[in-house]
């Protein structure tokens, strides 16, 4: 049976992807299948840049604001949950657009499956995050270079959060994490998927940014972040460590002033549109469109569009 294809389109924080997304999904008669880590959280609105019920013009979301904000949520759900929404979404004969800019999200999605993700063991990982407190980070690392040369060889000594999750994996499974990628590797992918990702000059996407931070001041970001402290979420959640609300902590507790807070916000996101466009810029699948040199959303909706029709028809 040919596996179906899925149209993903990736990019950074404030680069497009709802006006983009929204074009497309009325162009092939599609639906959004959300692919963002925290946009999938309740009463986290403004932080997180959801889509207004404007912006979507009536297209379908999922997986957006559906996950309490002290609830856990791993790429394993997102993967099992997006994978029952695809199945949905073509079952009534329209098209699945995966829409997001979390990395680990569209790998999870489109690309061989990780076996590792559920082997974790909290009392193991502890014992091996003591042992550094105690003894350093050395005595570790050694220990995985006995035990799984070709992993440790791929990371620095010093990475201890890396070195700690492979012994995690060998400890808690008794194979290696090189022997369970290997087999990973061998395993087909849920789906085939045509991958597209929108490009911005740096400078123009990091004026976006700026600008984006502003108005979500304006919108009331404050107020959101202080409802949620009130409704009894605090700061040492995983949620809450997101930029765009951990920055505003000190604000909150008078440690900082306000454009102070503002200026490290706007910092911290550019800092975060970084890191995404080099997860990103390192996947050879992606095929960029430049937003502003197409012309906006609707004319790269168009040359999206078109590029996957084409693709998916093996052309």
């Amino acid at each position: 049976m040919e596996k179906e294809k899925i149209l993903v389109v990736v990019g950074p924080t404030a680069s497009g992807k709802t006006a983009t997304g929204v074009a497309l999904a009325k162009k092939l008669d599609g639906e959004i299948v959300s692919a963002d880590s925290m946009q999938i959280y309740q009463q986290m609105t403004i932080g997180t840049a959801k889509p207004t019920p404007e912006e979507m013009e009536g297209v379908p979301h999922h997986l957006m604001d559906f996950v309490p904000p002290d609830k856990p949520y791993s790429v394993a759900h997102f993967v099992e949950d997006a994978t029952a929404c695809i199945q949905d979404i073509q079952s009534r004969g329209k098209v699945p657009i995966v829409l997001g800019g979390t990395g680990l999200y569209i790998n999870g999605l489109t690309l061989p499956w990780d076996f590792t993700a559920q082997n974790r063991d909290e009392g193991v990982r502890q014992l091996l995050e003591e042992r550094v407190r105690e003894h350093g980070p050395e005595g570790l690392y050694r220990e995985l270079l006995a035990v799984d040369p070709n992993t440790a060889a791929g990371m620095h000594p010093n990475n201890i959060k890396r070195v700690i999750r492979a012994l995690e994996i060998y400890r808690v499974t008794g194979r290696t994490k090189s022997e369970w990628d290997a087999e990973a590797r061998s395993i087909p992918t849920i789906y085939d998927s045509v991958m597209t990702g929108i490009h911005w000059d740096r400078g123009e996407l990091y004026d976006r940014i700026n600008e984006r931070v502003d108005q979500m001041f304006a919108q009331g970001l404050l107020g959101e972040v202080q409802a949620l402290l009130n409704a009894g979420y605090g700061p040492e959640l995983t949620s809450l460590k997101a930029i765009g609300y951990k920055e505003l902590f000190p604000y909150l507790r008078g440690e900082r002033d306000l454009e102070e807070t503002i200026r490290i916000l706007k910092r911290d996101t550019r800092h975060f549109a970084k890191r995404q466009l080099t997860w990103f810029r390192k996947d050879a699948r992606i095929k960029w469109f430049d937003f502003k040199a197409i012309g906006g959303p609707e004319a790269l909706a168009d040359q999206m569009a078109m590029y996957y029709k084409k693709t998916r028809e093996g052309n």
